[in-house]
C-alpha cells in the first residue's frame, strides 16, 4: 500500500475523532472491494514491477496468507516523515499514534487503521491488505482519511522475514517506482519503510518510517 498521498500533505485536518476514522475504514474497504472486482485483471500495470525489483519465487510458491498475522492487535506507532522526497531535502517531522490491525475475510485480508499527530499536523488512513492465493502475493491498499482518494496498491510478499511490495505511479508530475517494506518483525515490534526511485531503481530514498511497539491490553486507549 503507498503512502504517496501522504507524504504529500503538509498538515492534514485536525481535531479528527476515531469514529470518523472507522467511517473512513468502511467505506474505504467496500470501495477497495468494489475497485479489485471491477479490476479483474489484478493490475497489469503494477506486477511486472513487482516481480523484477520484489522477491522471486523459485519452484513451488509457499503459502503466505498467514504473513501479516504478526501485526493483528494494537499499536504504539512513531512516524517519521521527510517533508519534501526526491528534492535533495533532509528535513524530517516526527508523528506519534495508535494503529490498530484486524484479521477479516477468514484470514485472506487484514485491515490497517492508522491514526497519530504531531508538530506538523494529524495523520489518519486506512489500509486493506489482500492476499492472491493463484499469485502468492499481497497488494497494499491505501486511503488517506483527509483526501479519501485510493491510492495505487503496492504488490509483493515475504521472504527470509522481510515483506517487499512494489508499485509504479506518479509523482510530481513524474513517473517514480515505490516500495513499501517490513522488516525486524518480533512478537512485540516492527519496522516499516517506504522508499521512493525516480531512476529506475537504481537508487531509493526513503522518506516514511513507521516503527511499532505492541500495546499490551492494559496499555490500550479505551
Amino acid at each position: 500500500m503507498s503512502c504517496v498521498a501522504l507524504v504529500r500533505v503538509e498538515s492534514l485536518i485536525l481535531g479528527a475523532t476515531m469514529k470518523s476514522l472507522q467511517r473512513v475504514g468502511i467505506v474505504f474497504l467496500s470501495s477497495v472491494l468494489g475497485y479489485l472486482v471491477q479490476s479483474a485483471p489484478a493490475f497489469p500495470q503494477t506486477a511486472p514491477v513487482a516481480s523484477e525489483t520484489g522477491p522471486q519465487h523459485r519452484g513451488t510458491a509457499r503459502d503466505g496468507q498467514h504473513d501479516f498475522d504478526f501485526n493483528i492487535g494494537t499499536w504504539k506507532t512513531h512516524i517519521s516523515r521527510l517533508q519534501s522526497p526526491l528534492t535533495g531535502s533532509t528535513t524530517w517531522v516526527e508523528y506519534d499514534g495508535i494503529s490498530v490491525v484486524r484479521e477479516i475475510l477468514n484470514g485472506h485480508a487484514s485491515l490497517f487503521e492508522l491514526t497519530a499527530d504531531g508538530p506538523a499536523g494529524h495523520i489518519e488512513g486506512v489500509g486493506l491488505r489482500l492476499y492472491n492465493p493463484q499469485s502468492h502475493q499481497w497488494s497494499l491498499n491505501w486511503a488517506n482519511g483527509a483526501t479519501g482518494i485510493l491510492g495505487v496498491p503496492t504488490i509483493g510478499e515475504f521472504e527470509n522475514g522481510r515483506g517487499v511490495f512494489v508499485d509504479q505511479e506518479q509523482f510530481n508530475d513524474r513517473v517514480i517506482l515505490v516500495r513499501n517494506s517490513f522488516m525486524d518483525i518480533t512478537p512485540d515490534s516492527a519496522r516499516f519503510e517506504q522508499t521512493f526511485s525516480d531512476d529506475e531503481g537504481k537508487s531509493w530514498e526513503t522518506n516514511w518510517v513507521m516503527t511499532f511497539k505492541r500495546l499490551k491490553a492494559a496499555d490500550k486507549p479505551r
